[in-house]
């Protein structure tokens, strides 16, 4: 398989087209990207709080500091690539911000939903290891455990207006399929 480019940055396609007409092109270079990220086979997506417009929770320095170390690591560990012997993997994407603003750099590791404080490339180590790798937590840095339910609700019930107005069709995960919110149903 295709070594993950889990940068996140699209705007260079990994495998550009042109554009024609009717957007096939398109379609096979978004379907491309996605495959070569390897989306479907995410484990787990850590978001770290980095390279910031305006530093508040730490340092522009001491963020991308840590954003490289993260990177780094994942790829000498290859987590962040699937392989016949791990075919799942970590995801990771740089925030500009995820509004803590204190004892920064902050990151969190979905669907897990633990969220860490001061992730030093020392605590990061440590987070890989014991975390990503081990499935513990590591208290010493963990300010806050919250993880995602494994079905999300519709707020079609609380939100309706906001629904039909802004959400009027769900999307399938083939670009080709479309499926139209059924009223009320929240689906």
């Amino acid at each position: 398989m295709q070594k993950s480019q889990t940068d996140n940055d699209l705007t260079q396609p990994s495998n550009p087209e042109p554009l024609n007409l009717n957007g096939v092109a398109q379609k096979n270079t978004f379907a491309a990207n996605v495959q070569s990220l390897g989306l479907n086979q995410i484990q787990r997506h850590v978001f770290l709080c980095a390279d910031q417009t305006k530093p508040k929770c730490c340092s522009k320095k001491a963020g991308l500091e840590a954003w490289e170390y993260l990177k780094k690591r994942l790829q000498e560990l290859k987590l962040d690539q699937s392989t016949e012997a791990q075919p799942s993997l970590i995801f990771r994407t740089k925030a500009n911000c995820l509004r803590v603003c204190a004892q920064g750099p902050i990151m969190v590791v979905y669907p897990d939903g633990v969220w860490y404080r001061n992730v030093t490339p020392e605590a990061i180590e440590r987070i890989i290891k014991e975390h990503l790798i081990g499935n513990k937590v590591v208290e010493e840095y963990a300010f806050l455990i919250h993880p995602l339910p494994e079905i999300v609700p519709s707020c079609e019930k609380d939100f309706p207006e906001i629904v039909q107005a802004e959400l009027p069709h769900q999307h399938s995960a083939n670009p080709d399929v479309e499926i139209g919110l059924e009223q009320g149903t929240g689906q």
